[in-house]
């Protein structure tokens, strides 16, 4: 076999598997999420909850605010936990 002909057939075989790779994957057969239930559940709760500080952060940052104020809402944060 010469160096052309082992490179088509590499070639070949790459885009056979892309296209099996793609049709499972629509099927519904391809990668899975291995996680159980229970840990996206608590995955999906700990991102919402530092979706919510963020939102906090965001506003105090934005916010003319004294320091004390800035002290009380960060305390607030904190107790959140």
């Amino acid at each position: 076999m010469g160096f052309g002909t082992a490179m088509v057939t590499i070639v070949a075989i790459i885009m056979v598997a892309r296209v099996l790779r793609a049709k499972y994957e629509a099927e519904g057969r391809g990668r899975r999420n291995f996680l159980p239930e229970r840990d996206t559940s608590t995955l999906e709760r700990e991102v919402s909850v530092l979706k919510e500080r963020i939102a906090v952060l965001e506003r105090l940052a934005t916010e003319d605010n004294t320091a004390a104020q800035l002290d009380r809402e960060i305390a607030k944060l904190r107790d959140r936990t």
